[in-house]
C-alpha cells in the first residue's frame, strides 16, 4: 500500500474483500493477493487507530494540567 487511503477507505475495502471470499467466488490464484492486501489495510488501520487514541490522550492530559 503506497498511497495513503484513509480508515474508512481502508475499512471498505477490507469488507470487500470479505465479501468476496465468503461468496465462495474468488479464483484460487487471487486467494492469496486479497489476504495480503487485507492484512496490510488491516495493518494501516491498527496503525491510525493507535495514533488516534494517542492524539486523544495526550488531549485528555494536556485539559487535566
Amino acid at each position: 500500500m503506497e498511497k495513503k487511503i484513509s480508515y474508512e477507505q481502508a475499512m471498505a475495502r477490507v469488507e470487500q474483500i470479505v465479501q468476496a471470499l465468503e461468496s465462495g467466488e474468488t479464483k484460487l490464484e487471487n486467494l492469496s493477493d486479497l489476504l495480503r492486501e487485507a492484512k496490510e489495510l488491516i495493518t494501516l488501520c491498527r496503525k491510525q487507530l493507535m495514533k488516534t487514541e494517542d492524539d486523544i490522550n495526550k488531549i485528555i492530559e494536556d485539559g487535566k494540567r
